[in-house]
Parts: C-alpha cells; structure tokens; sequence
C-alpha cells in the first residue's frame, strides 16, 4: 500500500486503525442499542403517558442533526477516544428505541403474554424472558446497523480533527492527513476509504446473515 508523506507504512496504519475504528464502533453500536432497548420496550410495554413522554425525548433527538450534535458534544467534553465512544453511543440511540417499541407494542399484545400475565408474572420477567427475546432479530440486524454508522461517524470526526488525535492511527485521521498529497499520492487516502467501505458493508451483511439465523421463520431456509 506504500508509505505516506514522512515515511510510515500505510498497510501498519491501516491494521493499526482497523483497532481504534472497530473499538468505537463495536462500544458506541453497544451503548446506542441498550439505551435504545431500554427506552423502546419501556415506551412500548407501558405505552399511554410514559410512551408519548419517552417518544418525545426520542423525536428531540431526531429531528437535530446527530453529526452537528456530536461536533458540538465532543468539543464540549473533549476528543480522547472513550469520550468519542461515549459522545456516539449516547446519541445514537433513537432509531433503535422506535424499532424496538414497535416490536413491543405489537407483542404484549399476544396471547402468550397475556396468558403469564394472568399466571401472575411481574413486567419484568414478562419483558426479558417472554417479549424481548421474540424481539430480538430486529435489535440485531439494528446493532450492526449502528456499527457500521459509529464507524462512519468516527472517521468523520477524525477526518475534521476532532476524533482520535496523533499519533493514534484511525483510518479517519489518515484519510485527514494524506488529503493533501491526495493528488500525488492516491494510495494514500485510497487504502483507509477502502477499509472503511469494506467493514462498513462487511458488518451490514453480518446483521442481515444473523437475523436470518435468529429468526425462526427464515432459519430453516
């Protein structure tokens, strides 16, 4: 993959990144999905007042531009790399929130439900051992979803100076650093786009591969 402008193997940055890149996006894709669990299933096992309350933090959330958002979070608390896993992970979890109280909504509706339930079984045990885990296919398929945008989301910061700082290699920062000499030397910037791209689209067909397998009606075929 040749070297960059002061001489540094690209092949070294690019296995070295490939640590820091999978590391936010597996920790911030982990924080995004529990919080966005625990507030769907709330909002959709509850619904009424504490649902119209809990989606209306989630639309807040929504309706602000997440990139801008975490620019300013991140300005705000500083750029180490577990306040860039913090800053993605705690704001990114709206879209699973919503996807989760769909599944909940229409769930504790089943017969199963109301039949442990007329059997005397708390809410939390109806939740976490009879609806979250007829839920779980799409939490997954939502969780290598949100892998792949942490990862995004982290090359973008550290392309603009404000992800993982120097000399920690991150495939963002050195994409940020070899776009000056983009023009001499494409390889460069070329390899770590790459990376980016291949594990962008690697974890999306993860999620598809996992929810086939999780989903009883597709596992047998």
């Amino acid at each position: 993959m040749g070297t960059d402008d002061l001489g540094r193997d690209i092949l070294s940055g690019i296995l070295w990144g490939a640590r820091v890149s999978m590391a936010v996006g597996l920790l911030a894709a982990l924080t995004s999905t529990g919080i966005g669990v625990v507030v769907g299933a709330l909002a959709g096992f509850y619904g009424k007042m504490l649902d119209d309350l809990l989606m209306r933090v989630t639309e807040f959330f929504l309706v602000i531009p997440r990139f801008f958002l975490v620019l300013v979070m991140v300005a705000l608390f500083g750029n180490s790399l577990w306040h860039v896993i913090l800053v993605i992970g705690v704001l990114s979890w709206p879209v699973t929130a919503r996807l989760v109280r769909v599944e909940f909504l229409s769930l504790r509706e089943k017969e199963f439900v109301e039949s442990v339930r007329a059997a005397g079984a708390s809410d939390l045990r109806i939740i976490l051992r009879h609806i979250l885990p007829n839920a779980i296919a799409p939490i997954v398929v939502s969780g290598s979803l949100q892998i792949a945008r942490a990862i995004l989301m982290e090359a973008g910061l550290s392309f603009l100076g404000l992800g993982v700082q120097p000399p920690r290699s991150s495939w963002g920062n050195m994409i940020g650093q070899g776009l000056i000499n983009m023009l001499d030397a494409p390889w460069v910037i070329l390899a770590p786009t790459l990376a980016i791209a291949y594990a962008v689209v690697a974890f999306n067909m993860v999620g598809d591969g996992l929810r086939d397998f999780i989903d009883p009606r597709t596992r047998n075929t």
